[in-house]
């Protein structure tokens, strides 16, 4: 048994730096330009290995050049590939980023291989994490199953639909038991009270500096962010899902694996680009142990 399945995307990331972002029809020179192994689903197994978990990945990808990169990924990473289907009609999925000098960043994201995954097959494991690059049908299977199984079930609600709860995630977040929204998309899918009356016992939504809001059982806290030199947000919100599922696979409560999952988060902002700046356990533990300066809520 694994200590935590991801079912996501992979994709190779695409990342150009930039003064700022440009303006709706707008063109902006940039400065470098950089490509990056990446993906929501190969983020967050990436945080999760780091964080000691034993970890397995099931997602497609396709038969080109990118593809050798992200398995190569894997393979470094001890992650099991052997829920990776490989799709000949499908490129690779790509994700087009652009990183301003604050570390903020606009993302597209061209899921290829990834929207051709269905009915994925799951190996046994303690935690079960999904995200929404991958179609939301594939997403509400293996969650179901998951949660036949006995594991305790993770969704990251990323990208979420700009309508709202469609039936299919309604159906989906009945299978839900931790859901992991930013404050754009706790937004988006109606808020948290609504969430929590469609089945979801907890929701955590990142808030990126102001660190994490969390609503479980009768319970409600803030987790405090980190104060570090932030670089690029991409990939933060991976690294928290990952290294959240990872602590909770290990054993932790809730407050100790929320907390673990924001430390990792900051971390994430201090280097360039996704799975080059997801921590390791041992910083991250330092991190946690020393308390660093703390940031308060915006």
């Amino acid at each position: 048994m694994f200590d935590v399945c991801v079912v996501g995307s992979a994709n190779l990331d695409l990342v150009a730096t930039a003064d700022r972002l440009p303006r709706p029809g707008e063109t902006v020179l940039g400065a470098e330009f950089h490509q990056h192994p990446g993906g929501k689903g190969l983020n967050q197994a990436v945080a999760a290995a780091r964080s000691g978990a034993s970890v397995a990945f099931v997602g497609a990808i396709g038969v080109d050049e990118a593809a050798t990169t992200l398995r190569a990924v894997l393979a470094a990473e001890s992650i099991d590939a052997s829920g990776v289907t490989e799709v000949e009609d499908r490129p690779t999925g790509r994700a087009l980023i652009t990183v301003d000098r604050r570390g903020e960043n606009v993302i597209v994201v061209a899921p290829g291989a990834n929207g051709a995954l269905t009915s994925p097959q799951l190996p046994a494991a303690r935690v079960v994490l999904a995200q929404l690059e991958i179609p939301a049908a594939a997403v509400l299977e293996a969650l179901r199953a998951a949660r036949n199984a006995g594991a305790t079930t993770i969704l990251n609600p990323a990208p979420a639909p700009v309508g709202g709860l469609d039936a299919v995630l309604v159906e989906l977040l009945e299978v839900v038991d931790v859901l992991v929204p930013n404050e754009h998309e706790v937004e988006l899918l109606g808020g948290v009270a609504r969430l929590r009356d469609a089945g979801v016992r907890t929701v955590i939504v990142t808030c990126g500096a102001a660190g994490a809001e969390v609503t479980s059982g009768v319970e409600s806290w803030t987790q405090h962010s980190i104060d570090v030199d932030v670089i690029d947000t991409t990939g933060a919100g991976d690294a928290f899902c990952g290294s959240l599922a990872a602590r909770l696979a290990a054993g932790d409560d809730l407050r100790a694996a929320v907390a673990w999952g924001v430390a990792a988060g900051a971390l994430a902002t201090t280097v360039a680009g996704a799975v080059p700046s997801l921590p390791r356990s041992v910083t991250i533990a330092e991190l946690v142990d020393s308390g660093g300066p703390r940031r308060s809520p915006q």
